[in-house]
């Protein structure tokens, strides 16, 4: 069992009888007070699908949930339901866009290293790789020479995501983008 300053982003923890994944951490140190950091998580109740927030002090023991990560890959969309596909055994995950609409900005069907996060069977979210290449699909045009200037410009993306580049970056471009900061990384290898 974890504390809960070791807990990172997409983990699953069983807490109040449910089972919660964890989609983002504050820390803070309050002022005044003996003792450690205050953790705050925003979760995602896996059966309902419900936000809950909850406030964990540094030193809290947290019980991991059981799940699997399964290697799979976007399939389609169906409605508000996001389809993907097992690497392994072609079983079909559909994951309801809200649940992932975060996530979902990252992934086209070229998305590598994409697993699929399923507790008891159900699939409950996605786990990014660090890295993806994705499309510009609209940047303001290139300007000869701006390679060396350290100026950016914003790029949206062919999923909708929309970033901040390099001056030299055009539309049509295939670049890598670091999925944990949502930055730009540089251009993709043809």
């Amino acid at each position: 069992m974890p504390k809960a300053s070791e807990v990172k982003k997409g983990a699953a923890i069983e807490h109040n009888g449910r089972v919660l994944v964890v989609k983002d951490i504050q820390r803070s140190v309050p002022q005044g007070r003996a003792g450690g950091s205050l953790y705050r998580m925003r979760l995602y109740d896996v059966v309902t699908g419900g936000k809950v927030d909850e406030t964990f002090k540094d030193s809290d023991m947290l019980k991991l949930a059981d799940l699997t990560r399964r290697e799979a890959m976007f399939s389609y969309i169906d409605g508000d339901e996001y389809v993907f596909m097992d690497n392994e055994d072609y079983t079909p995950y559909n994951l309801n866009k809200e649940a992932i609409s975060e996530e979902v900005l990252f992934v086209n069907e070229e998305t590598q290293g994409l697993h699929v996060i399923v507790i008891d069977g159900a699939p409950v979210g996605l786990d990014l790789p660090s890295s993806v290449e994705l499309v510009v699909e609209e940047t303001d045009p290139s300007i000869k020479g701006a390679s060396a200037s350290a100026r950016s410009k914003p790029a949206r993306l062919t999923t909708g995501l929309t970033i901040q580049v390099p001056e030299h970056i055009s539309t049509g471009d295939r670049i890598r983008i670091n999925t944990v900061e949502q930055k730009f990384m540089g251009r993709a290898e043809k």
